[in-house]
């Protein structure tokens, strides 16, 4: 018993060392009487909407950087507005290649679901069809010593194929 009270003594310690660091704010306690006005101070609201705080970033980036000749204005993406004809043109050519892309998916799904012919997943399960059975004839061989083409023509005069001379 007071060898496990002097190794959890000896643990507590280290295994402290390994613990998560409390996530306490380091924030000094200050009093009410110690407050400041700028401590008190309400927060800015927004412009646009008085009944909202103001937002980091809320302002008009158009009037900030209006100015510059790299700034654009119009025709940005997502404010631009299409009429009938052009919004009609985009929905046809997205069809067209969603379908062009989902007869792509389906080929390369078909391609990749293939076992047999000359397919990279027939060569590979031949592949492992092929050792597997070398390195079972072999063991076969090393056990009984009857060589891999004897073992081949006893099966094949086991299964009735060829004569029992």
């Amino acid at each position: 018993m007071s060898t496990w009270l002097i190794l959890l003594a000896l643990l507590l310690p280290a295994a402290h060392a390994f613990a998560p660091l409390s996530r306490q704010s380091v924030r000094p306690q200050v009093s009410l009487q110690e407050m400041t006005e700028d401590d008190l101070e309400e927060p800015k609201m927004n412009p646009n909407n008085p009944n909202l705080p103001e937002l980091k970033g809320d302002f008009d980036w158009d009037a900030k950087f209006g100015d510059d000749d790299d700034w654009i204005t119009e025709n940005v993406p997502g404010k631009v507005v299409l009429n009938e004809v052009d919004l009609a043109a985009q929905v046809t050519a997205l069809n067209k290649l969603e379908e062009k892309w989902r007869k792509e998916r389906q080929i390369q799904e078909y391609e990749e679901s293939r076992t047999v012919g000359w397919v990279p997943e027939a060569e590979l399960l031949n592949g492992r069809f092929a050792m597997f059975f070398l390195a079972t004839g072999l063991l076969t061989e090393y056990w009984t010593g009857v060589s891999m083409p004897g073992q081949v023509e006893e099966m094949l005069r086991i299964g009735g194929f060829i004569g029992f001379d």
